[in-house]
């Protein structure tokens, strides 16, 4: 995976967007859904990468207890720096790790991040809730 197909996926999430908070050398990449009257809300972090092909890596929220899984499985995936590392993983992207898996921690990040929305915020970006969440109507 190059810095383009990273930047491709994260962008293909509805709210994505991407920010330089942290100068142009790091890309952040957020979700922001808008509320009624053209407000809108702070936008959530899901995506942080460096974009640069030495030192390649992208660091992505996850469940806890997978995030642990993770580590142990896979040595390309640690505890992301300076991130807290209970939900925070480091993914170093040297091509070791297929794009699959990469697209799918990515989608769960996202995941992630836009459950912790208020309800509105979600029907706004027209997700729908994961299995197992708050609140799940069955």
């Amino acid at each position: 995976m190059d810095p383009a197909a990273l930047r491709k996926i994260c962008l293909s999430f509805p709210g994505a967007f991407e920010d330089y908070p942290f100068g142009p050398e790091t890309a952040v990449f957020k979700v922001r859904a808008n509320i009624a009257g053209g407000a809108r809300h702070e936008a959530k972090l899901f995506a942080l990468s460096a974009m640069d092909l030495r030192d390649w890596y992208v660091n992505l929220k996850c469940e806890p207890n997978l995030a642990v899984q993770l580590r142990a499985a896979h040595p390309e995936i640690t505890g992301a720096w300076h991130m807290n590392k209970t939900h925070w993983n480091g993914v170093r992207l040297d091509g070791a790790l297929q794009d699959d898996m990469i697209r799918d921690m990515v989608e769960d990040s996202y995941d992630l991040v836009v459950a912790g929305l208020t309800r509105k915020q979600q029907e706004q970006l027209g997700w729908a809730r994961l299995a197992g969440s708050r609140g799940v109507e069955q």
